[in-house]
């Protein structure tokens, strides 16, 4: 396994700017709490991710159960009205450029691996983010309204994330993005489940890139952003995390 790398060689300038856009984004985030719902939930084992396809497997790869302290399984979610495309075709757009709906200058999906302008089943990407780290994954999963990735060695979480799409009617496409995550090490678990700081900035990102989906789409947000969050103890993981 090659050495766990947490610190980020960006040039400076860029964790500035992404600096400067995380305040923006925390600005924002304060003004869409009153239009989100928010739900925590106690967690059980029914909450773990479906296990990593086994040929995507290696020694870079970061499963839960390579994370620390509890599992937080999460999911956020929108309505979205009026749009001028489909599912598919959100997805689409996202799938070729992750970046169109992430908040400007907060974080970037930059390709390590694959073919520009699609996504295929094995490509990585390196996020990058305000803090002094990266976070590279894997995607696991690809169709027509959906996309899911691993996280891999040097990421400040262990676990998976899945952004998809439905068509709900005519003009409606309601849009999901769904979190399990542990934290990768134990210094970040004290950040994520002990402050608490990791996870609000999570839920900062997630219901923003939501919201940016919407306006992808053209259209309009109906009713709240949706979040609800389950905690699953790592007592109750009992190594069936994969």
């Amino acid at each position: 396994m090659s050495p766990r790398r947490l610190i980020s060689f960006r040039p400076p300038l860029g964790r500035l700017r992404r600096g400067w856009g995380a305040l923006i984004m925390l600005g924002r985030h304060l003004r869409t709490l009153p239009a989100t719902e928010r739900r925590h939930e106690p967690g059980d084992g029914t909450d773990l991710p479906a296990p990593w396809p086994v040929a995507l497997l290696d020694g870079r790869t970061k499963t839960v159960a390579d994370g620390f302290g509890p599992l937080f399984h999460r999911r956020f979610s929108v309505r979205a009205v009026g749009a001028a495309g489909l599912a598919r075709d959100v997805v689409a757009v996202l799938a070729r450029d992750l970046d169109r709906a992430a908040p400007p200058y907060v974080v970037t999906f930059a390709r390590q691996r694959g073919e520009p302008g699609r996504m295929l089943v094995g490509d990585e990407y390196r996020v990058s983010m305000p803090a002094p780290w990266d976070g590279p994954v894997r995607a696991l999963a690809r169709t027509d309204t959906s996309f899911r990735f691993g996280t891999l060695d040097g990421h400040l979480e262990a676990g998976v994330i899945e952004f998809r799409a439905a068509d709900a009617g005519p003009g409606t496409v309601d849009f999901t993005i769904e979190v399990w995550s542990r934290a990768g090490d134990r210094a970040a678990e004290i950040v994520y489940r002990r402050l608490g700081v990791g996870r609000e900035i999570q839920a900062g990102l997630w219901i923003q890139c939501c919201l940016g989906v919407v306006r992808l789409l053209g259209a309009r947000r109906e009713g709240a952003v949706r979040e609800i969050t389950r905690r699953v103890p790592a007592c109750e993981l009992d190594g069936r995390s994969a």
